[in-house]
């Protein structure tokens, strides 16, 4: 269940608005093409701008798009404790199999405080929950030793590693047995090669196959092979993030002919240089 290649949905947007159309026309891009899971409405899915009443609607529909053929775990993150309770809720209710759940953002909790968010959840809510590390959004790490903590409860089942540091998943690893994904597409093979069981990508949403065989590949131990379609995955990858997520990958797909629509303020177009970039990196694909 929370393992392989899992895509951080987009979301699409047009006129300002969800564009329900062709969320269903993604969905089902990234299952004809093998992905194992869906991530709906993380940071690549622009999460800070939706409206609870969009954020309900991206996984509500998610879940029915998929219709089973796939796990779909729910961004359900908050940093008000309480806002992320109504979130999981809502998730659980309509058929999630999951939440990816953030450390809670801008207000910096101490580790305690980490702990005893993620436990209020974890007891209020019956659905299992995937830690979302990743400081550079969140502007707090949590620490291996919390992770441990928190794996003691039945509904914690996993986390999605996007600190960066390879010693922290390691480190987890030696304190406890929760599975590991990769948070980070460039990562996504050294994580692997310590222990974790796959990614939720970001890069997906334009090659699914492609992260797909990544994994598998990985999986089977054939870390040769992996780390040659990593290299030749490595350029797309980092132009992705050149101007922030997911303003990269967003264009990468519209130049590919599976235009998402518009951003949301803040966030903005890619710079000329960064497109230009992208350009040529997508057509090397065709």
């Amino acid at each position: 269940m929370f393992s392989g290649a899992m895509t951080a949905m987009v979301t699409p947007f047009r006129d300002g608005k969800l564009d329900e159309n062709r969320l269903r026309e993604q969905v089902e891009f990234q299952i004809k093409n093998g992905i194992d899971g869906l991530v709906p409405v993380g940071t690549t899915g622009e999460s800070p701008t939706l409206d609870f009443p969009e954020h309900y609607r991206v996984i509500e529909l998610t879940v029915k798009f998929a219709a089973g053929r796939v796990p779909v775990i729910a961004g359900v993150g908050a940093n008000a404790t309480s806002e992320a309770i109504e979130l999981h809720r809502y998730a659980k209710k309509v058929g999630a199999t999951a939440g990816l759940s953030v450390n809670p953002y801008y207000n910096k909790p101490t580790q305690e405080g980490l702990y005893r968010h993620f436990m209020t959840l974890a007891d209020a809510v019956d659905l299992p929950i995937v830690l979302y590390n990743i400081p550079g959004r969140t502007g707090i790490t949590m620490s291996p030793a919390t992770v441990a903590r928190l794996s003691a409860h039945k509904n914690i089942v996993a986390i999605k590693e996007a600190t960066g540091v390879i010693d922290i998943a390691t480190e987890i690893r030696s304190l406890c047995d929760i599975t590991i994904i990769s948070g980070d597409d460039s990562l996504t093979l050294p994580l692997m090669a310590i222990g974790a069981t796959g990614v939720i990508s970001v890069a997906s949403n334009l090659v699914p196959a492609q992260i797909k065989t990544l994994v598998k590949l990985a999986t089977a131990g054939n870390f040769a092979e992996a780390a040659t379609l990593h290299t030749k995955l490595f350029p797309l990858i980092k132009s992705l993030f050149i101007d922030g997520n997911p303003v990269g990958v967003k264009y990468a797909m519209k130049v590919a002919g599976m235009d998402s629509g518009e951003l949301r303020l803040p966030l903005w177009e890619a710079s000329e240089s960064t497109k230009k970039l992208i350009e040529g990196l997508v057509g090397k694909l065709k």
